[in-house]
C-alpha cells in the first residue's frame, strides 16, 4: 500500500499541513526564506508542524525503510569525499548550490542566489564548481557525490540540458552555465563522480535541508 506522502510549511504565503506539492508549490514558490518539507504521513506531519523548521533541518523524513540485506548492498559512502547539493525556492526560482565534505562536514564553498534557476542548473553548476575545486586543490582522486542522476549525465555530456528561458533576470546564471561548460570542454579531471544513495544513507551531507 502505498503512503501519500504530507507536506509542512512553517514559514510561506500560508502555512499548515497540506497534502498536495502542487499547492505547497504555489505557498513557497518566490517566498523568501521558506521554511517546508515533506513527511510520509498526515501524523508525522502535524506532529512535526507543532515543532520547528530547524527540529527537522538536515534530516531525511521520507526514508524509505530498507532490510538489512538491503542496506548491506548500498554498502556505505566513501568518507574522505566532497558532497554537492543545489537548493531552489521554485521551478524556475531563486536558486543557490553548496559543496560540503563528507569527512567533517565542512562547507568548502556555496555560491548565489541566484534569479530564475532551477535545482538541476544547480547540480550541474555544483558538480563543475567542485571538479574544479578539487583539482585546484591537487586532490586529483577525491570522489564527488551529488544526488540528481541529471546533473551528472549533463556532467558527463559537458552541457548544461535546461529548457528553461533566459532573459535580463538571469542572464549572470546563463553566463556562468557557459563558463562550466567550457571548463569542462577544456579541461580534464579524474574525480570520480558518485551518485549518492539517499534510501540507504539519508540525506546528502550538502542538502540544503528545505525539502
Amino acid at each position: 500500500m502505498t503512503t501519500k506522502k504530507h507536506y509542512v510549511v512553517w514559514k510561506g504565503k500560508e502555512t499548515g499541513v497540506f497534502s498536495s506539492w502542487e499547492v505547497v508549490k504555489v505557498l513557497v514558490q518566490g517566498f523568501e526564506g521558506a521554511e517546508y518539507k515533506a513527511f510520509t504521513n498526515k501524523a508525522d506531519a502535524d506532529k512535526a508542524f507543532k515543532k520547528t523548521f530547524s527540529d527537522y533541518k538536515g534530516t531525511n523524513t521520507k526514508k524509505t525503510i530498507l532490510s538489512e540485506t538491503e542496506k548491506a548492498e548500498y554498502g556505505v559512502p566513501i568518507k574522505d569525499s566532497l558532497t554537492v547539493d543545489a537548493a531552489c525556492g521554485g521551478n524556475p526560482g531563486k536558486m543557490e548550490y553548496r559543496g560540503v565534505l563528507h569527512s567533517n562536514k565542512q562547507e568548502v564553498f556555496k555560491n548565489g542566489p541566484f534569479e530564475n534557476g532551477t535545482n538541476n542548473i544547480g547540480e550541474f553548476l555544483a558538480l563543475v564548481h567542485g571538479i574544479a575545486f578539487l583539482k585546484n586543490k591537487g586532490l586529483y582522486t577525491m570522489p564527488i557525490y551529488s544526488d540528481s542522476k541529471t546533473a551528472l549525465s549533463w556532467v558527463k555530456k559537458k552541457a548544461c540540458r535546461t529548457r528553461i528561458t533566459f532573459d535580463s533576470s538571469n542572464t549572470d546564471l546563463l553566463e556562468l552555465i557557459h563558463r562550466a561548460e567550457k571548463w569542462l570542454t577544456e579541461n580534464s579531471y579524474r574525480n570520480p563522480l558518485l551518485k549518492w544513495k539517499t534510501k540507504a544513507w539519508g540525506e546528502i551531507p550538502s542538502d540544503f535541508g528545505r525539502k
